[in-house]
């Protein structure tokens, strides 16, 4: 099983907690998550992204990766409020592919700046 599967298969969970799709604030923390909106979410991915800071400072490999987890599943809540899937970045990240970051960032500035964004 490719910890792509697992991504793909957590996302379909998520997508039934949504209230569209009968998900259940009272039963449900992701349902719950979805009712507060935007903003709980998008907190919840701070505060998970600080703990794994907070635990790659600490230098524990076993937090690191139970706080990575939780980082990554709240990412997952956060790309369905937003009708997206882990596909949606795993293209990204392919697209990227073989380019340096450097490059990367320098495309995304002439793009930014061709549609008048700075």
């Amino acid at each position: 099983m490719s910890g792509n599967d697992i991504l793909e298969r957590l996302a379909a969970v998520i997508e039934t907690r949504k209230p569209a799709q009968g998900g259940d604030p009272e039963t449900s923390y992701v349902a719950r998550l979805f009712a507060k909106g935007e903003d709980a979410i998008l907190k919840k991915v701070g505060e998970e992204a600080t703990e794994t800071v907070m635990a790659g400072k600490d230098g524990d490999p076993q937090k690191i990766v139970y706080e990575m987890a939780d980082l990554w599943f709240h990412c997952l809540v956060a790309l369905a409020n937003y009708d997206l899937s882990p596909a949606d970045v795993l293209n990204e990240m392919a697209r990227r592919e073989g380019m340096s970051g450097l490059e990367e960032f320098a495309m995304r500035k002439v793009k930014q700046r061709e549609a008048g964004q700075i």
